[in-house]
């Protein structure tokens, strides 16, 4: 008997909840990523929603870019996200490392235009292998041209050049005359959670 009572109950919760249609930030296109449920809006907003940046942008050789969006407003049955950070899945990762070569990974607390703050994960793999001083210079240099280019423009701007590799592009333009680089990559980002330099 108890047991029937239980079973009554959760079905009555279940029916309580409501379905909210999940959507991407504007600057990714207002995708429809997927649903999620609660019994109240104010319960959905704070949640964080996973999907690729291949889906969001309908390009299969992306999938590799992991995206987490978080939900920061809800209208009706419509939930709506904002950008806090992305990851390369790890496979991608140990594809792109080379025997006798180089992988220097820098941490970068950069500031946009706007006021936004963000920390950024940048890696360059190098053609042949750098020494201790050579690293050092790479990291510098990295870590100079990504808080250059955060600065220049806003938060979108940001977004836009860490999707497009238009930072990568960057880096590697900059660093490639002071050591043989093969790649650059923004492997992780994480917003509003920079520490105090």
């Amino acid at each position: 008997m108890a047991k029937k009572k239980q079973a009554g109950r959760r079905v009555e919760g279940w029916k309580a909840k409501s379905w909210y249609k999940v959507y991407s930030p504007d600057t990714l296109g207002k995708t429809y990523i997927g649903d999620t449920i609660a019994n109240d809006p104010g319960n959905v907003v704070g949640r964080i929603m996973q999907t690729t940046l291949g889906e969001l942008i309908n390009d299969y050789s992306r999938h590799n870019v992991k995206m987490k969006l978080r939900i920061s407003d809800v209208t009706g049955d419509a939930a709506y996200t904002e950008f806090v950070g992305h990851e390369l899945t790890r496979d991608y990762l140990r594809s792109l490392v080379k025997r006798r070569t180089s992988r220097i990974d820098c941490h970068v607390p950069v500031t946009t235009k706007d006021g936004k703050k963000a920390d950024l994960t940048v890696t360059c793999y190098t053609l042949t292998r750098a020494n201790l001083s050579q690293t050092h210079a790479i990291r510098g240099l990295m870590a100079r041209v990504v808080g250059d280019l955060a600065k220049e423009g806003d938060f979108n701007a940001l977004l836009n050049g860490i999707i497009t590799g238009e930072i990568s592009k960057e880096v590697f333009k900059a660093v490639k005359p002071l050591f043989p680089v093969r790649r650059v990559e923004i492997i992780k980002s994480k917003v509003g959670a920079v520490r105090a330099a």
